[in-house]
């Protein structure tokens, strides 16, 4: 199974160890994994800007790099939904359509694809999970609390299976942490305030560390937590998952 590893921008600046840490449990899980050297930014700043017309050069240079892979794996659920709903290439379209259809936030992968039952990892501590509304109510990892459906959670179901780990319940489990690319920067207050609620749901129920598959909200939350002078730290799954003692 020929893997390619897609790497948002932000991840690759600021959080690379959980794009290591997503490389080397594909690679323990038995996948063959490319990373592909030229991939830079899939446009979803631009798009969620309204400026989705500029970024015919991020989604020709995505179809260039990523055509010909039996699947796409990315540790972020907001670029991978991005790709998902918006990779449109002019006179690439075929091509397009295919990557569409391939790429996979890594939890779901994980569930859906490899149908992980069984991991080696342990982390011995408490962990809050916050859910990205991305991956929520976009990639649908989790059921939405406000429906009238069975429960489930792919990100959950993974961390189930690390030794020693404890999932903290929340008051609030599915709310949004304010962080929403863009709007943190336009509705700078609006958005503080979220977070800030966001995590003291988090240290109220007593989590050590606070894990997502959207490191884009962890990265928000840890703003806050720093400011707080909190020990509570951040850590995307792919992190847990891949960790031994």
């Amino acid at each position: 199974m020929r893997v390619a590893l897609f790497v948002p921008c932000y991840v690759d600046q600021f959080y690379p160890k959980a794009a290591i840490a997503t490389l080397e449990l594909l690679e323990k899980l038995g996948c063959e994994v490319h990373y592909p050297k030229n991939q830079t930014c899939c446009g979803q700043p631009m798009a969620n800007s309204g400026y989705e017309h500029l970024t015919s050069g991020c989604n020709n240079l995505f179809v260039d790099n990523f055509s010909g892979y039996d699947y796409i794996v990315c540790p972020s659920g907001s670029c991978t939904l991005h790709i998902k709903e918006h990779l449109y290439a002019d006179g690439k379209e075929e091509q397009a359509t295919e990557i569409r259809k391939k790429v996979y936030e890594l939890t779901e992968f994980l569930v859906d694809v490899l149908k992980v039952k069984q991991l080696s990892a342990s982390f011995p501590y408490k962990v809050g999970l916050h859910q990205s509304c991305h991956g929520l109510r976009g990639l649908r990892i989790a059921q939405m609390s406000e429906l009238v459906a069975e429960p489930f959670s792919k990100p959950a179901q993974l961390l189930d299976l690390v030794n020693g780990l404890e999932l903290v319940p929340l008051s609030r489990q599915d709310d949004c942490c304010g962080f929403g690319g863009t709007f943190c920067v336009v509705e700078e207050a609006v958005s503080a305030k979220m977070g800030k609620d966001r995590v003291a749901d988090h240290i109220s129920h007593g989590a050590q560390y606070i894990t997502s598959a959207d490191l884009s909200c962890l990265m928000h939350l840890e703003g806050i937590l720093r400011r707080q002078n909190s020990d509570v730290k951040v850590i995307h799954v792919a992190e847990i998952l891949n960790h031994s003692m």
